[in-house]
């Protein structure tokens, strides 16, 4: 029996960093960033990549664009494209109420979102409620007995990972559902998300979590901005990639998989009071697992709609990245740099036209021959060079603004007519990457507040982010990475098998 044929996830460590065919009836979509440059060569994907398919995988694709997997052939190719990030599986739909699952709820008092929450489940799974150290326990039971839910209680307080633990400890379940207390689920959202687990190699799929606030500034900044909203396409979730983690305030997971990964101190690990659903996912993706960004299904999730409760949120995120940083350094950069963008950037902050010219044609040419020595067709280089530009430009800026910001004030508060381009470089800096944010997302904020939202949201994190390094004794969060683009222009070739 191959291994897509198997259920329940037994899959050999050796088999998942292997190519194990989709299984049969899969379909795929194309990722919105794929684009067809030439017949059979396809570019996109996370990190960016080109791919030429031979005639043979060319005729399977035919097949797979209109139907779903129906052959080994089929099923490899679809493995290796959505792995690529160029397309996302569509899983065959689900039955309702029939996937193994229990759903695992940790809280610590807040009986009224606990209440709104679970009558948000409808009772279609069973729920086990983890008590973790409430103060007022009683009030926790009386919610949760209301709505048909067990309750397992912690005597103290150990922190959302403790009390996920616990909760594993009490499942038997082949898949188990995290919801944080403070979520409130969409009818059959289980359901949804339980058809991707025919795949054998996926060990977790999350909805897209988007922000429940109210009509505060902080609160319409988080529907549009939540820290936990991966945003509205499906992903490959891996490090270093468009959707490099998921928040377990709404995850659905293998359990097989989690104890695959688990560390002596359980899945999740207790001495990481945040960050501990990032550490998870890139143990997973270490293992050889495949994590799914399924945003079709959607949880929504209290935000804070206060500005002073919205900083001290992000603060306590920024404090993540050091102990991350120390458990995956390879998976966390601070900014990652295109060489030859960095450069035009750098040089037009300077003031210095001619040698910002100079950066971006040798970019555009040492692009093009790449692409012309491997047959590939060089119409769109400019624009996409210049994307890459821009996207440098505002990934400075906003690196700038979260780990050295006096360095930007400066300039802005010295006189002088001959600093006006100093405070010109260090304004397109601190406003660019608000602004464009704003204008992408159109928000029911102007833009002058959502910048200033977004420029102490920023300044929050990095200060979490200084501290952290600071206790940890590391600076590998705060170090840049410059990467050159071979991924961008080598093509990898998909054989049919």
């Amino acid at each position: 029996m191959s291994a897509a044929e198997r259920t329940g996830g037994s899959v050999s460590a050796a088999e998942r960093t292997g190519v194990v065919a989709l299984p049969a009836g899969f379909r795929v979509t194309l990722d919105r960033g794929t684009r067809e440059v030439a017949p059979g060569v396809w570019t996109g994907g996370s990190p960016a990549r080109v791919v030429r398919l031979s005639r043979a995988g060319r005729a399977v694709w035919r097949r797979l664009s209109d139907g779903p997997v129906d052959s080994p052939a089929a099923g490899t190719l679809a493995r290796r494209l959505t792995d690529a990030g160029l397309v996302h599986p569509c899983p065959p739909a689900a039955s309702a109420g029939a996937a193994d699952v229990t759903i695992v709820v940790p809280v610590r008092d807040r009986a009224a979102l606990l209440g709104r929450c679970l009558a948000a489940l409808d009772g279609s799974y069973p729920v086990l409620v983890v008590d973790d150290g409430s103060r007022a326990p009683a009030a926790v039971a009386a919610v949760a007995a209301a709505h048909g839910a067990r309750v397992v209680r912690r005597p103290a307080n150990g922190g959302p990972s403790a009390a996920r633990n616990t909760g594993l400890d009490h499942v038997t379940t082949e898949l188990v559902a995290f919801v944080d207390s403070d979520c409130v689920p969409g009818p059959g959202w289980i359901d949804r998300l339980a058809g991707h687990f025919a795949d054998p190699l996926v060990a977790a799929v999350a909805p897209r979590v988007t922000a429940l606030a109210g009509q505060t500034v902080a609160g319409r900044y988080a529907r549009v901005a939540g820290s936990l909203d991966m945003g509205g396409h499906p992903a490959r979730v891996a490090p270093n990639t468009r959707v490099s983690y998921v928040p377990t305030a709404a995850l659905v997971a293998r359990r097989c998989a989690l104890r695959d990964v688990a560390r002596p101190s359980g899945v999740f690990d207790p001495a990481m009071p945040v960050g501990e659903d990032v550490d998870l996912v890139w143990r997973l993706h270490a293992g050889g697992w495949r994590i799914r960004y399924d945003p079709a299904v959607q949880v929504g999730h209290h935000e804070p709609t206060t500005w002073s409760a919205l900083l001290a949120r992000r603060l306590r995120y920024g404090t993540s990245a050091a102990p991350l940083a120390v458990r995956h350094p390879r998976y966390i950069p601070a900014l990652v740099l295109d060489p030859w963008p960095a450069l035009t950037v750098l040089a037009l902050l300077t003031r210095r036209p001619v040698a910002a010219g100079a950066a971006f044609a040798l970019s555009v040419l040492t692009t093009s021959r790449t692409l012309r020595a491997h047959a590939l067709p060089t119409s769109g280089v400019l624009r996409v060079r210049a994307t890459a530009v821009t996207n440098t430009w505002l990934g400075v800026g906003r690196y700038a603004t979260r780990y050295a910001t006096p360095l930007l004030l400066a300039p802005l508060l010295a006189g002088g007519r001959a600093r006006r381009g100093r405070r010109a470089a260090a304004a397109s800096l601190l406003l660019g990457p608000p602004l464009a944010g704003w204008a992408t997302r159109r928000p029911a904020v102007d833009p002058i507040r959502f910048a200033a939202v977004a420029l102490t949201e920023d300044m929050a994190y990095g200060a979490g982010v200084w501290a952290g390094c600071v206790h940890h004794r590391t600076a590998t969060p705060l170090r840049p990475a410059v990467v050159w683009p071979r991924g961008q222009a080598v093509p990898r070739r998909v054989r049919r098998p």
